[in-house]
């Protein structure tokens, strides 16, 4: 039974991080992707990339040991949580959702961002001709263009999340039907020598992400014209 809340738990996690960066996302990635005369935008631009693709290389323990801070009572953020909600931030799934979203952050901005790189100026010039406004572009031309980056930005980030062992460990612990993941659930079966059921899980856990990521390829194989 606990196994299978921490499956219900994962997913749920996965699928509401994914969600939720896919909307920061978009315009953050289609600022960071577009060219720019402004200078502010030129300056700023790399340490943006920079701070994206910092969990890339952060071990895992160090964004979960500032998080976990930044989550405290005593923190404002932490405080200004406990107030609003009732709740504390650390320990709990809204917890583990910022961290996740934090964590997976580079596996959705950059696919994204390479994505709109990849249009060309001119397709939009075209738009604009036609009397089409900046927003109206982005749904009619850029978005449809960019299905493939947006299904690959998507399942990475869906696919990243599920794996999530170290940051969830810092902030969310392990409370049964509330922050124990299947990362985790698989470290205490190990922990306490019950390798069958560690064994299930991770049988579980490579099969759907090996699914998961093959219907991706697959998707971007035949979207290019691979058979």
């Amino acid at each position: 039974m606990s196994d299978y809340s921490a499956i219900i738990v994962t997913l749920k996690l996965a699928l509401t991080t994914s969600v939720i960066l896919m909307l920061i996302g978009l315009p953050f990635a289609w600022w960071l992707a577009r060219p720019s005369n402004n200078s502010f935008t030129i300056k700023t631009r790399p340490l943006f990339e920079a701070i994206v693709a910092l969990p890339l290389v952060l071990p895992p323990t160090v964004l979960g040991f500032y998080l976990l801070i930044a989550f405290s009572p005593d923190s404002w953020l932490g405080a200004s949580w406990l107030k609003l909600t009732g709740s504390t931030l650390a320990f709990s799934f809204s917890g583990l959702v910022i961290g996740s979203l934090i964590y997976s952050l580079p596996f959705v901005i950059q696919p994204l961002q390479a994505t709109f790189a990849a249009i060309p100026e001119a397709t939009l010039e075209a738009g604009a001709s036609l009397g089409a406004s900046k927003f109206k572009q982005f749904k009619k031309i850029v978005l449809p263009l960019s299905k493939t980056g947006l299904i690959s930005a998507f399942s990475l980030g869906f696919a990243h999340t599920l794996g999530e062992f170290g940051v969830v460990l810092m902030i969310g612990g392990n409370i049964q039907g509330q922050t124990r993941v299947v990362s985790i659930a698989i470290y205490d079966h190990v922990e306490t020598l019950q390798f069958g059921d560690a064994h299930q899980l991770s049988i579980i856990l490579i099969a759907f992400s090996l699914a998961l990521l093959t219907l991706l390829y697959r998707f971007k194989h035949n979207r290019v014209g691979f058979h």
